[in-house]
């Protein structure tokens, strides 16, 4: 086994809408935004993660910032293989003589078709990965959070990324009820950049929108802990002069409502299909919030009035898809919901 290791490198891949998170022994080596930037006319990598962010909606006519994924599937082939090839050289290859054949566990929107799944696949294989498995993120969350999908006990995980919001209930290691809707953080942000121009005559950019869902995002207008008020700045579209212009949560609670209650509909509508038995079980242990949108100030005590459940934000619920993802790469051939 140990000379075998040598020559196989395995990592375990969250490669997500908003951002990509690659751990190798258990350790984070790759947490970047999802991004690309690339020579419109050399096609050559100018940069990626946080440093292709920095370019984003900054770029000078004939480089192009791209964020490959959308809604949680591939939206640019060519770009995800360049943007992945480029986060695993960023991992180790140290007392590596020739490239390592690399073993792979990604996680994927269980709401995919199977022409998006082939694509994630691809996107690996011309990477540079001889094995390649998947995993459904709400699995993977789960089991980053530290529930043992694998007994006879129903569990609902809601994964909040990106670009897909996924509600799973899970027991002996299948996904029993389903849902997904494509309300995530990259719709609150769309959501803030509309009301911001609606309500504020101000032109802000999705970086910028982002800032602002940070630093003031709310999914209520009640806060026990309100943060202080967010100053940003953006184009008045009356008179096309910058302008600086101070935010408070309530404003970003309003803007995201509609939003938050696309969620809370999908929520209801898979707690009114789960069997009867699991049903029971959910009662007792509760809801369990992942992703980033899961850090939403208010989220939890919003769908716990809406469900009438006990409702649980994952601890670092950022790293819960990353970390179960990890766990089956070290489970490669025991889990039977890893996708060959």
């Amino acid at each position: 086994m140990g000379l075998f290791s040598i020559f196989t490198k395995e990592i375990a891949i969250d490669l997500g809408t908003a951002n990509t998170v690659i751990l190798q022994n258990n350790q984070v080596v790759v947490d970047e935004p999802s991004i690309i930037a690339i020579d419109q006319k050399t096609k050559e990598v100018k940069a990626v993660g946080k440093k292709a962010l920095m370019m984003h909606g900054k770029t000078p006519e004939g480089i192009r910032t791209i964020r490959p994924l959308r809604d949680g599937v591939i939206a640019d082939f060519q770009s995800t293989e360049l943007m992945l090839r480029e986060f695993i050289k960023m991992t180790s290859n140290k007392g590596h003589f020739l490239p390592p054949a690399l073993k792979m566990v990604i996680c994927i929107p269980s709401g995919i078709t199977e022409v998006e799944e082939r694509a994630v696949r691809d996107s690996a294989e011309q990477a540079g990965a001889k094995d390649v498995r998947l995993i459904q993120e709400p699995m993977a969350a789960a089991i980053g959070i530290g529930i043992d999908v694998l007994a006879a006990c129903g569990n609902m995980i809601i994964d909040i990324g990106g670009g897909t919001a996924e509600i799973a209930v899970i027991s002996l290691g299948g996904i029993t009820t389903f849902k997904s809707v494509k309300v995530a953080g990259d719709r609150f942000n769309s959501d803030i950049q509309e009301y911001m121009r609606k309500k504020h005559n101000i032109a802000i950019g999705e970086p910028t929108a982002e800032q602002i869902k940070i630093n003031v995002g709310s999914a209520v207008e009640d806060l026990e802990n309100p943060p202080a008020d967010y100053e940003f700045y953006g184009r008045n579209l009356l008179t096309g002069v910058p302008t600086a212009v101070k935010v408070n949560y309530r404003e970003v609670a309003q803007a995201i409502d509609r939003s938050i209650a696309q969620i809370e509909t999908a929520v209801i509508n898979a707690l009114e299909n789960t069997p009867p038995e699991l049903s029971a079980d959910i009662y007792k242990t509760g809801i369990y919030l992942a992703g980033g949108g899961s850090l939403l100030r208010g989220l939890d005590k919003r769908l716990a009035k809406k469900t009438t459940l006990d409702v649980h934000v994952a601890e670092d619920p950022l790293k819960a898809v990353a970390r179960g993802t990890a766990i089956s790469l070290k489970n490669f051939d025991k889990f039977p919901f890893l996708m060959k």
